[in-house]
């Protein structure tokens, strides 16, 4: 997609995929200007997916944007998107309690909230680990202001490829094959 940002409206409704240096794929949509799904396809949290996450989203300077959000599991985010030079810095910082136990968190976080709050309240959550990596965006699409259809399934592992060679959407960004 060659798309220049300049304005907050220009990034709301995008897709991303992206990769950090440290190899672990991330699938994100900018839903609207106070909401994010996601799914994650590599490392230590791969398969696991979120819909209708509150996050705080801003643009700092034109074609800058700011994302930080908390999750149920009380992992902290913050991303700086940079799509124009299709680059990513994010910093994450897990409890102690996902680091130890990262399988709890790999499933449909929206079906498993109790969950989440019940390994929150029962495992240790500092020292807390910080993830501050790079990541190379690999591909932007415009979805459009909550769209469904972008973040809707669990992750498989041929998906962010379907996706960066179109036979995963139709031309309206809608999912194929439902």
């Amino acid at each position: 997609m060659d798309k220049t940002f300049n304005t907050l409206d220009d990034f709301l409704g995008t897709h991303f995929i992206y990769t950090y240096d440290n190899g672990w794929e991330y699938e994100w949509y900018a839903k609207n200007d106070h909401t994010v799904d996601y799914r994650i396809h590599g490392g230590m949290f791969a398969g696991r997916w979120v819909k209708d996450q509150e996050a705080n989203i801003v643009m700092l300077v034109p074609g800058i944007y700011k994302v930080a959000w908390t999750e149920p599991t009380g992992t902290d985010v913050a991303l700086d998107f940079v799509p124009n030079e299709k680059k990513l810095n994010g910093t994450i910082f897990f409890p102690k309690w996902v680091q130890k136990h990262p399988e709890i968190t790999v499933t449909f976080q929206n079906e498993h909230i109790d969950v989440m709050k019940a390994a929150r309240e029962k495992y240790e959550t500092y020292p807390k680990l910080v993830v501050p990596e790079f990541a190379h965006i690999t591909y932007i699409g415009s979805a459009g202001q909550n769209n469904e259809d972008v973040i809707s399934e669990a992750p498989y592992k041929e998906l962010p490829n379907d996706i960066r060679a179109g036979k995963y959407f139709d031309k309206s960004y809608k999912r194929l094959n439902k």
